[in-house]
């Protein structure tokens, strides 16, 4: 194995973690009331605040919600298609294609 397909098996794996966790993120802003420093729910804060926290100081509210965890799913995936889709930088280079 070499660079090019260790490089894109682990971003592959890293950037869909954090959009199945952002969009999990999006799924506990409905419940206010859940309690992010305890277990179930930290797992899933844990990672998302350090993305989330200077990206809320740019993009406030809109009508007291908060879209930044949207913001980030639609960042992640755009990366991710970027680099790893079918047209991907990452995939062309393993495929041996010339940009």
């Amino acid at each position: 194995m070499d660079f090019v397909a260790i490089a894109t098996l682990v971003l592959g794996l890293l950037l869909g973690a954090m959009t199945f966790l952002f969009i999990f993120r999006i799924v506990l802003t409905w419940y206010p009331q859940a309690d992010l420093t305890r277990f179930p729910f930290n797992v899933i804060a844990v990672p998302t605040e350090p993305f989330l926290a200077p990206s809320r100081k740019i993009v406030s509210p809109i009508g007291g919600v908060d879209i930044t965890p949207i913001l980030w799913v639609a960042i992640f995936s755009f990366v991710r298609e970027i680099l790893l889709g079918q047209q991907g930088l990452l995939t062309m280079m393993l495929q041996g294609k010339s940009f």
